[in-house]
């Protein structure tokens, strides 16, 4: 067993419906605008980020930290045989290392948000945003967020907020816990997974291979069928209310947060009071 594998925390139990959404949702175009049009959109290759010296070096620290505490986790796990306590142990170890990379990486963190912004500032760019969802158009800051980065003094932070920007955000793990889109989540994770444990148990009395691939083509169908019925119906009613507020704000493109690294019009509360 190792007490690395699994992860910290987990979000909700399926995270299918605002998955959905917001793949939606980054589609959103108002029609009479191009994407060539806006040129307040900057973007940060954040893999590149990471090859800075600074940033080398806490990975670096973080390692030989996490080597340390795997020699430590298999000598306290020797001998536990049970679950419970081994659970209980990992959950111990992985909090240990979530507090060494808060303690080694939010001050890099920090500096690199500040720089950020500093650039955004100097460009008038009204929001920065992950590399890897643009496919063309934007402007790359990446090699101007190093430069101030890898200088010798501190990046200054902006004196001004960002502009107004034309693209707009939302918080999935805030629709996550809107009542009825968790209630939903819920249901079809619970279905999903009795479908699951259904399917296991007729497994083992199956006698042939068509008989297996009839028992999970049946089980495939079911969390299909359940799923068209329970959260197709919200996906595009959210959708639909993220293009209307989308609309009134005169946005031009609408992407999930986590794609966001600074700026942007943050609809979130206008999108989680519309589905309420």
């Amino acid at each position: 067993m190792s007490w690395s594998q699994a992860p910290l925390r987990r979000r909700g139990p399926t995270a299918i419906l605002t998955a959905a959404v917001l793949a939606l949702a980054a589609a959103i175009v108002a029609p009479s605008v191009l994407a060539a049009d806006v040129t307040d959109i900057g973007y940060v290759d954040q893999a590149k980020l990471a090859s800075i010296k600074s940033f080398g070096d806490a990975n670096r620290e973080l390692a030989a930290y996490k080597a340390g505490l795997d020699k430590q986790f298999a000598q306290r796990i020797r001998g536990v045989r049970s679950t419970a306590d081994q659970s209980k142990i990992a959950q111990e170890f992985q909090q240990k290392l979530a507090v060494k990379q808060r303690d080694v990486l939010a001050p890099l963190f920090a500096k690199a948000q500040v720089a950020i912004a500093s650039v955004a500032s100097s460009k008038n760019l009204s929001i920065i945003v992950d590399k890897q969802i643009v496919i063309v158009g934007g402007q790359d800051v990446t090699d101007a967020v190093i430069d101030l980065l890898s200088g010798a003094g501190e990046p200054v932070p902006p004196v001004s907020t960002p502009p107004p920007s034309s693209v707009g955000y939302v918080d999935q793990t805030q629709i996550d816990v809107v009542p009825k889109m968790k209630s939903a989540n819920d249901e079809f994770a619970k279905f999903r997974a009795d479908q699951q444990q259904q399917a296991q148990a007729k497994m083992k009395s199956a006698k042939t291979d068509a008989d297996r691939q009839a028992i999970f083509s049946a089980m495939q169908k079911a969390i299909a069928d359940k799923q068209h019925q329970l959260i197709e119906p919200l996906v595009d009613q959210t959708r639909g209310v993220i293009a209307d507020v989308a609309r009134k704000k005169n946005l031009v493109l609408v992407i999930d947060k986590i794609n966001r690294i600074y700026g942007g019009t943050d609809i979130t509360s206008d999108v989680t009071s519309a589905l309420k």
